[in-house]
């Protein structure tokens, strides 16, 4: 079994490497190979960079439900002033939310939820100049408490030092400590007034901003959990089935490529266009590297790798290692099986032989042969085998003998 195995990769590995630098059966020139490498280049880049566009055209979760991890943040959230918190953040200049939710789905397949968008109507509402100049205020207030707590911590640490050199009985015009503990202490007393004061003021302005209509009616909608359980329900729904939907475009992206490089590979080699034959393996080459990067991606992150985990999750409980001995046993085996497929229907060297000697072709190179040509003249193949029952010359790689009917024995298709 490894013996065809190995057998089986060599003559594949052979295949490929002849068909990405040969042009009728003749060795590529360095300078050419060159060009033919900066093209696949150059192709691959643009490869990536139009699956990354298709990718991201699906409306991704997130955009499509703008307001669920703010209403999560908002639920989880314990602080005191959680409520004005989250009016804070949305008062914010030159910014419309609604218009920026539903920009997002513009050029885009999805529709923002609902819900989301009548959540970003009432942030708009209340992030008016107003609020604005509100919410600045507090904010200046509370740098000024800053500043006082900071100029406290100082001079704290001053009085503590002047205390101690007081104690130990140092002279005044000896201390290295800017003030006394007098002056300190009033200056202390005065800055703590003056907190108190802007604190009381921040707590009028914030009852104030809270107070307001448009605000009330933000934070009653804010606090509807039926609704934001749904967009909670449909957001876990679209983060299951964004890969796999991201996928099957990029999919889409590549078949028709894959399928007209195939169709002009196909036809240059019944035609004998030799260089038109390379470009177009190449490009077929180029086309499968990210069809088959996709394909294990889905394995991993897609619906196929959800409905395993799941599986094992519930069968087997904590025992989700084993998911990866599932991994290691089903890619060699969708391996085996791309192999598989190329080997028998896209490459099949019986059906290639077939074709090319209906239409008086060299078995080996598809170029146009003279009737009963023993050898190709082009590259030197040789057209016939010797038949396993009746010894006469029949055609190689073909399945049936010409002159008996009998079956061939296939295994050297060389």
């Amino acid at each position: 079994m490894f013996t065809k195995i190995r057998q089986l990769c060599n003559r594949l590995c052979n295949r490929f490497f002849n068909k990405s630098r040969n042009i009728n059966n003749e060795p590529i020139n360095k300078v050419s190979l060159i060009v033919v490498i900066i093209i696949d280049i150059f192709i691959l880049i643009n490869v990536f960079s139009g699956l990354d566009d298709i990718g991201r055209w699906y409306l991704n979760p997130s955009l499509a439900h703008p307001c669920y991890f703010e209403w999560v943040d908002y639920r989880d959230r314990v602080t005191p002033d959680k409520d004005y918190d989250t009016i804070r953040s949305s008062l914010q200049k030159y910014l419309n939310f609604q218009e920026n939710y539903q920009q997002s789905q513009r050029g885009h397949l999805g529709n923002v939820s609902a819900t989301c968008l009548a959540y970003g109507t009432f942030k708009d509402k209340i992030n008016t100049a107003e609020n604005q100049q509100l919410s600045s205020t507090i904010d200046q207030k509370q740098t000024q408490i800053n500043n006082f707590e900071i100029t406290n911590r100082n001079i704290r640490e001053q009085y503590d030092s002047t205390l101690l050199e007081k104690i130990a009985g140092q002279q005044r015009d000896r201390s290295i400590n800017l003030v006394d503990a007098e002056k300190a202490k009033q200056e202390l007393e005065q800055n703590n007034s003056n907190i108190a004061t802007l604190k009381v003021e921040i707590s009028a302005l914030k009852k104030q901003l809270l107070g307001q209509s448009d605000s009330i009616n933000f934070l009653t909608f804010l606090n509807q959990n039926d609704n934001f359980t749904t967009v909670e329900k449909e957001y876990n729904r679209a983060s299951f089935w964004y890969p796999s939907i991201q996928i099957a475009f990029q999919s889409l992206f590549l078949l028709p490529l894959i399928f007209i490089a195939l169709t002009i590979h196909k036809f240059s080699e019944r035609k004998g266009y030799g260089l038109i034959r390379l470009m177009s393996w190449h490009l077929l080459v180029i086309f499968f590297i990210p069809l088959i990067i996709k394909i294990f991606q889905f394995l991993q992150v897609g619906i196929i790798f959800q409905f395993l985990f799941d599986l094992i999750s519930t069968l087997l409980g904590g025992f989700l290692f084993l998911i990866n001995y599932v991994y290691i046993l089903l890619i060699p085996a969708i391996g085996f099986g791309i192999i598989q497929f190329f080997q028998k229907i896209v490459f099949n060297p019986k059906i290639q032989a077939a074709n090319r000697v209906q239409q008086l072709r060299c078995i080996q190179c598809a170029k146009k042969l003279r009737l009963h040509d023993p050898h190709c003249p082009h590259c030197g193949y040789y057209q016939y085998a010797e038949c396993t029952n009746c010894h006469n010359l029949t055609y190689k790689r073909l399945s049936y003998c010409k002159e008996c009917g009998a079956s061939q024995n296939l295994n050297d298709l060389n």
